[in-house]
């Protein structure tokens, strides 16, 4: 912080500043959000040898992580802002809660119509959160009518909803106006379903970043097990690569839920809130048991995974972020264009089991699934399998065939 002899590291700046955060009562999903924005700008300083973080730091990682994704103005603004924070808090500017937008401001006929929409939602089980989200979008897009000179809704017509609709660049907002305009015309309020003139949003397709086994057996054989941070770094990570879990579940871990006995880990996803009971692997066995009586710190916590250092609190996602980085990095593979944090590995062995064959029952259950159809969008990365459904190219015929075998000539056309 300015003015001192002692420029802090990044990690002590984003642990102090999600402290300072959670006192101020920010919810849960925030700070997550928070914690996973600043982890890749301690990564970003950590690829490029950067010891000391200052405001233009973070402007150097807001433009090289803009130039290498593709994203929204909504995402752009929300990492621009944590980066803001992390820099208020870095010069000791008191934290200044975001004043909330206005409510727009509804003329009595559509204010009406809102309010009726939003009694029938309510009526039909909405939640007060999908009611806030209605009123907003739904508000935003009259408000847009109004303004433009369509002050009553049979002045409405085909040119003035698309334009009130273009707008947005939000896929939630685009249907919450589709159900909004399907309601006035089911209920009579307009004689006309414009409903189908908002844009739809299409859902890009997502190939799940993956490694090979080769990959990723580098990667494990990299680490170092001489050393306590190897010890802990090599157990936490195989779960991550032999048993695909999520990093939250990773660092929350506990001792109670592993049980050597009957050689399993028994535990209860963060994510989902499901149950899982996973087969603790012979590999895994030994390094747990190796961190576990050689090199974890001796305290009374539940947490089986804690940081090297005092205070031996547990390790955070940042810390296992951190060291999937360095062991990638340690390993040569190439990661240019391709995700490569924790979850990788779970996409990995994901595609690996379905491209062996593996029932997608089985995979489902290994990673914690609910929804059956969670894992199917895998299969596109199992070429060998999509070869199997090529069809047979038809043999030529007729004037191509002719073609083909030279008999075609330029005077017979």
């Amino acid at each position: 912080m300015e003015g001192t002899q002692h420029t802090p590291l990044i990690v002590e700046l984003i642990q102090g500043l999600l402290k300072e955060l959670r006192i101020n009562s920010y919810a849960d999903n925030t700070l997550m959000n928070y914690d996973y924005i600043l982890s890749m700008l301690a990564s970003y300083m950590h690829d490029n040898m950067i010891e000391s973080y200052t405001p233009e730091i973070g402007s150097a990682f807001i433009m090289d992580y803009f130039s290498k994704h593709r994203l929204g103005s909504s995402r752009k603004k929300a990492i621009t802002t944590i980066v803001d924070r992390l820099n208020d808090y870095y010069n000791n500017i008191s934290l200044v809660v975001q004043r909330k937008q206005e409510t727009a401001h509804l003329p009595e006929n559509y204010d009406k119509l809102l309010e009726t929409y939003l009694l029938y939602c309510k009526s039909n089980g909405n939640k007060p959160g999908t009611l806030v989200s209605k009123r907003s979008f739904c508000s935003r897009f009259l408000v847009e009518l109004f303004e433009t000179g369509y002050r009553e809704t049979d002045k409405w017509s085909s040119s003035c909803i698309c334009k009130a609709s273009i707008i947005f660049q939000n896929k939630d907002a685009w249907a919450e106006i589709r159900l909004f305009l399907k309601y006035l015309h089911a209920s009579g309020s307009i004689n006309t379903d414009f409903s189908s003139l908002v844009p739809h949003y299409k859902k890009p397709i997502v190939i799940p970043p993956t490694y090979s086994e080769d990959e990723v057996h580098r990667f494990e054989t990299v680490i170092n097990r001489a050393t306590a941070t190897g010890k802990r770094d090599y157990a936490m990570l195989l779960l991550a690569t032999r048993l695909g879990l999520r990093s939250g579940d990773i660092v929350k871990i506990s001792v109670d839920e592993l049980d050597f006995k009957h050689e399993a880990i028994n535990l209860t996803q963060e994510k989902t809130g499901q149950p899982l009971r996973l087969v603790m692997l012979p590999e895994i066995r030994l390094a747990l048991l190796d961190y576990i009586e050689n090199a974890r710190p001796n305290i009374d916590t539940k947490y089986v995974f804690l940081r090297r250092h005092a205070p031996f609190q547990r390790i955070t996602t940042s810390v296992l972020r951190f060291a999937v980085t360095k062991y990638f990095k340690a390993a040569g593979i190439n990661v240019a264009g391709k995700k490569h944090g924790p979850h990788s590995f779970r996409s990995s062995l994901t595609s690996s089991m379905v491209n062996d064959d593996v029932p997608y029952d089985i995979v489902r259950g290994i990673l914690g699934h609910v929804d059956p159809d969670a894992i199917k969008h895998y299969a596109k990365l199992d070429l060998e399998k999509l070869r199997e459904c090529a069809i047979a190219v038809p043999e030529p015929t007729g004037a191509f065939k002719e073609f083909l075998e030279g008999g075609w000539r330029r005077d017979t056309i």
